[in-house]
C-alpha cells in the first residue's frame, strides 16, 4: 500500500518543490497538489467562506512539474485536478512532458467541479460536468495512444492532429476518478483508471464493494486522519494508496506532520 500527503502551496507557502523533497526525505510514495484556477467573489452562499489559500494555488501542472523534478522517485499527483476547466489537447501535451521528463512519475485524481460559478467563469453548465470531464478524459487517452488520434464528442472534436511527447507510462498518465458522489464507482470503471474516494463516513464499505466488484482497478483514499485504526481499516477495505493531508504549510509544521504520519503508519504496518 502506497503511502501520500496532499499539500495546499500557494505564494505565501513553501514551495512546491521543497515540499517535495521533504515528502521524499520522509520516506513517502505519493506528494498531491490541489487546484483551483481562481475563486469567484461572492457574497452569499455557496462559495462565500472557501479558503483563503484556494486563490492562491500555483498553478497545479507547474506545481507538479517543479516538484517532480525536484525528487528522484516520488510520485507526482493531482488531488484534484479539474478537468472540466482545461483545453484537453494543451493540457495532454503539459502532462505528457511533466511524465516524461519525470521517468513516468504522474497520476491524477480527476474531479469535475462544486462550485457552479467557477464552472461558468470556464464556460461549463454545471449540469453537463459529468460528461464534459468524460470527453476530456477520453480525448487526452487518445492523444497519448495515438501517433494521429481523431476524437468526437459533442463538447471536444479533432481530427487527425499529432502531439509529441507521449507520456513514459505505458497508456498514458493514470486518471483516478475522484469523489464520492452516488454513481461514482459506475463512471470510475466506466472511464477511470481506478477510484479515489474522500474518507467519509461509509466510505470504506464502499470499497470494499467496489474492489469485489472484480473490476481490479486501484483505490486512492484521500484525507484520512492519523489514526492507526482509521488506517487500518481503509487497508482491510482494499484501498491501494492512503493520502493525508498537511495542514501546515510551513517549514517546521509540515515536518512535525509528516513524522506524526509516518509514527501512524507504523503502527499498522510495523
Amino acid at each position: 500500500m502506497e503511502i501520500g500527503v496532499y499539500a495546499s502551496c500557494t505564494d505565501e507557502t513553501l514551495r512546491p518543490d521543497e515540499v517535495a523533497v521533504l515528502v521524499e526525505q520522509a520516506g513517502f510514495d505519493v506528494l498531491q497538489f490541489g487546484e483551483h484556477t481562481h475563486m469567484p467573489v461572492l457574497d452569499t452562499a455557496p462559495g462565500s467562506g472557501m479558503p483563503r489559500d484556494w486563490a492562491r494555488l500555483y498553478d497545479l501542472l507547474v506545481a507538479l512539474n517543479t516538484a517532480a523534478l525536484a525528487t528522484a522517485r516520488l510520485r507526482v499527483s493531482s488531488g484534484i485536478i479539474q478537468l472540466g476547466h482545461r483545453a484537453p489537447i494543451a493540457t495532454a501535451k503539459a502532462l505528457a512532458s511533466i511524465d516524461l521528463l519525470s521517468g513516468g512519475r504522474v497520476d491524477l485524481v480527476v474531479g469535475h467541479g462544486a462550485i457552479p460559478e467557477q464552472m461558468r467563469n470556464h464556460g461549463i453548465d454545471p449540469e453537463t460536468r459529468y460528461d464534459v470531464v468524460r470527453e476530456h478524459m477520453l480525448a487526452m487517452r487518445e492523444i497519448w495512444r495515438a501517433d494521429e488520434a481523431t476524437f468526437h464528442g459533442k463538447f471536444v472534436a479533432f481530427d487527425r492532429v499529432q502531439s509529441w511527447p507521449k507520456p513514459e507510462q505505458p497508456g498514458g498518465v493514470p486518471m483516478f476518478f475522484g469523489g464520492n458522489s452516488p454513481g461514482s464507482e459506475d463512471r470510475a470503471r466506466a472511464y477511470g483508471d481506478g477510484w479515489a474516494p474522500l474518507a467519509l463516513d461509509g466510505t470504506p464499505e464502499r470499497i470494499r464493494a467496489f474492489t469485489a466488484g472484480g473490476a481490479g482497478q486501484p483505490v486512492v483514499a484521500v484525507g484520512l486522519p492519523t489514526d492507526p485504526a482509521v488506517v487500518e481499516e481503509y487497508a482491510d477495505a482494499g484501498a491501494d494508496r492512503i493520502v493525508f493531508r498537511l495542514a501546515s504549510t510551513e517549514r517546521d509544521g509540515i515536518e512535525a506532520a509528516l513524522e506524526e504520519v509516518r509514527a501512524c503508519v507504523a503502527a499498522v504496518v510495523g
